[in-house]
């Protein structure tokens, strides 16, 4: 089927790898909630993360930043959601071919999507896409955070292929970095799925499957072509030809 729509995860696939010491992020958060009590804080901050991210692998079921300071039992202040997105910011960057290759595919006619797990409020989001020039390139993004599911969920998939117009899973094709959540709940929903295997995944973020994508790229650029391809045989086929 033609290629109407891609979808990409985000960190990791629209955003580079980076190894993050994670407790380390917690702890900054945590010193900005107070300072003489900043080691236990970021512990707890990062535990209740650590064990509500096994249940969205586990389960699929989503999560937020304020489920995570819940479960710590730590109150959700402005000043510690300021100092968590300060820490985070370094790591939010688009890849450098990422603008381009949103583009190139605007220039095809084919729609944009991003479907994210992530904790994450969308404002964030759009504020990181905006500050990157890529905003205007996507026409419609899901955040785990605002539904029920998680990545590989086929429920996540269908909010992002709604929010593009219903576009039928055969016609979308989902682009990330993980075998689990992207591969393997892509091609569950019914959607092509291409993996870009350029991220070191923990072992404890491992899924219970490795899904096999129907094509591997080793950078966003080499996703242009592969699409041509794809819709050239489809338009071949049409002809005749």
């Amino acid at each position: 089927m033609r290629v109407e729509a891609v979808i990409f995860d985000w960190a990791g696939t629209l955003t580079p790898w980076c190894d993050i010491d994670i407790l380390g992020q917690w702890s900054k958060t945590a010193m900005a909630i107070d300072p003489d009590d900043a080691d236990r804080l970021g512990a707890a901050l990062h535990a209740a993360e650590r064990q509500l991210m096994r249940r969205c692998l586990d389960d699929s079921v989503s999560a937020t930043l304020e489920q995570i300071f819940t479960l710590a039992e730590i109150p959700m202040e402005h000043l510690a959601l300021d100092a968590y997105l300060t820490a985070w910011t370094p790591y939010t960057h688009i890849d450098p071919q990422g603008a381009e290759v949103l583009a190139g595919l605007k220039e095809r006619g084919i729609m944009v999507g991003v479907l994210s797990n992530t904790t994450w409020p969308r404002g964030w989001h759009e504020d990181i896409f905006e500050r990157d020039g890529v905003l205007d390139l996507i026409d419609a993004a899901v955040y785990s955070s605002e539904i029920a599911w998680t990545k590989p969920h086929p429920e996540a998939f269908r909010s992002a292929l709604r929010a593009l117009g219903d576009i039928a899973p055969q016609h979308a094709v989902f682009v990330g970095d993980r075998l689990f959540e992207d591969v393997y709940g892509a091609k569950a929903a019914g959607m092509r799925a291409v993996h870009i295997p350029k991220s070191t995944i923990p072992v404890h973020e491992l899924g219970h499957t490795d899904g096999e994508p129907d094509a591997t790229v080793h950078d966003l650029r080499g996703l242009l072509p592969l699409v041509d391809e794809w819709n050239a045989a489809i338009a071949r086929e049409r002809s005749g030809g």
